[in-house]
């Protein structure tokens, strides 16, 4: 099974990207993360935000691959703790299929991803930067792998 972290935006900065593959690269092949990323449109002074957003979401349904368990990542999705992210993925796993996780850019996902999702997950009441929640991501994704499987990693 492989996770496809799917994420407008791709101008990272360095502790960004270095923060993301440190958890990623952990990660075993047989729940390999994957990042997609998709280029963030322009936003100018009188930016029609609406269309960005609504071409940004187009651009993230495009590259979800095929019968893929589609997640977006969304303020009003269901809070998971750390727990219940194992059993998430522990189900995923045994599901076999592709997981494809969205995460919209500045101003969040547009409706058809929303609408497209099978789960709809939120890391947190907080707003986060977007660039965050990639290694927010990362580092839950593998610390619920450890878990799994006994890892020492995290130590609750």
């Amino acid at each position: 099974m492989n996770i496809h972290l799917i994420a407008v935006g791709d101008k990272m900065p360095r502790w960004v990207q270095e923060g993301y593959q440190e958890y990623a690269r952990r990660l075993p092949p047989e729940c390999a993360l994957k990042l997609l990323e998709v280029s963030a449109r322009h936003r100018g002074k009188n930016a029609d935000i609406a269309r960005i957003t609504r071409d940004e979401g187009q651009a993230l349904l495009k590259a979800i691959p095929k019968s893929s368990h589609v997640i977006a990542l969304e303020v009003d999705g269901r809070s998971w703790s750390t727990s219940d992210l194992a059993t998430q993925l522990g189900n995923w796993m045994a599901n076999g299929r592709d997981v494809s996780l969205l995460v919209g850019g500045p101003e969040g996902l547009a409706t058809e991803c929303r609408s497209r999702a099978d789960q709809l997950w939120s890391l947190s009441s907080l707003t986060l930067p977007h660039p965050l929640v990639r290694v927010v991501i990362a580092e839950q994704l593998y610390r619920a792998w450890s878990i799994l499987h006994n890892h020492p990693y995290h130590r609750a």
